[in-house]
């Protein structure tokens, strides 16, 4: 499930919950691509429950795009900074 919240600052925050696969990452990637360009986008990931490896990648791009990840659960954490680590040591 995904819902939006947009905020008085001009933020706006994507609140994910259950399940983010790989199904899912197309939607959200439209609704992002439709921001206004310079507004600080959010994902809120406090009530997802399962991820799967391309969901996992997807959310290490999308904070490589400087996509902010709040409240990420460790489990997820762990996983996008091992993705992180690994493309890293690719790159050396």
């Amino acid at each position: 499930m995904l819902r939006t919240r947009r905020t008085g600052n001009g933020q706006v925050l994507f609140i994910l919950s259950g399940r983010f696969e790989t199904e899912d990452i197309q939607q959200l990637q439209q609704l992002l691509a439709v921001e206004t360009s310079g507004q600080q986008l959010t994902l809120d990931l406090r009530d997802v429950t399962l991820v799967n490896q391309d969901a996992v990648k997807f959310l290490q791009s999308c904070e490589a795009d400087d996509i902010k990840l709040e409240n990420c659960p460790l489990h997820v954490r762990r996983w996008i900074d091992q993705v992180k680590d690994s493309r890293r040591r690719r790159r050396v």
